[in-house]
């Protein structure tokens, strides 16, 4: 009688369709769970300033730390990643290092109507003005040697940028301090400052609380 053929090495073994079918379960599981927890992820990812911007910085992404917070309704209120162009974005207003970045403290660099000016001291600052702190800027034409005309307020609210060190390019040895003032006012202040006239910063609120 004619011996049957022994099964090749070869031959293909059957899968058992119920390991294909687990297979599939634990494939649509994963799935699921994560649909679910994409669906439960309600953090958005916002720009953090990493230290204190001052007003007037020019800062583009990679100066910015991107994180996922939990905001709610807030989440138009502030800077995420694609608000940032290419060439960057100004800072209108002092940003603490840490701050989650508001939408509304930067601006266009085409759109910003500030500018930077450098007003050097008579001498000691007076206490409070420090970057990011709000002063008003006094100016006194000069009569004659020694006499002044009384003082105005030629800028008011202008923002410190920097403090400066002082040094023997300064008038009065005292530090200069950058300021962030409405374009409108430039010409005025650099006029005062050319002109020699008394220049000094009041801190803003030091004159809101004297009244």
């Amino acid at each position: 009688m004619a011996e049957r053929p022994a099964r090749s090495a070869r031959e293909r073994r059957r899968v058992d369709p119920r390991l294909l079918l687990g297979l599939v379960l634990v494939a649509g599981s994963t799935v699921g769970v994560w649909a679910v927890v994409e669906a439960l992820d309600d953090t958005t990812r916002v720009l953090v300033a990493p230290e204190t911007v001052t007003a007037g910085s020019r800062v583009t992404l990679a100066d910015l730390r991107v994180e996922s917070v939990r905001l709610g309704g807030l989440a138009g209120a502030y800077l995420v990643p694609a608000d940032v162009p290419d060439d960057g974005l100004v800072v209108t207003r002092t940003v603490r290092g840490g701050e989650l970045v508001p939408a509304a403290s930067v601006a266009g660099v085409d759109e910003v109507r500030t500018a930077t000016v450098v007003v050097p001291s008579r001498g000691p600052l007076a206490r409070g003005i420090a970057p990011g702190a709000i002063v008003d800027v006094w100016a006194a034409g000069e009569l004659e040697r020694g006499a002044f005309e009384p003082p105005v307020v030629l800028v008011a609210g202008a923002e410190v940028a920097a403090v400066l060190e002082a040094d023997g390019m300064v008038a009065g040895g005292g530090p200069g301090v950058e300021l962030l003032i409405p374009r409108a006012k430039t010409a005025a202040m650099l006029e005062a400052l050319a002109s020699g006239d008394a220049v000094d910063l009041v801190p803003a609120d030091a004159v809101t609380g004297a009244g």
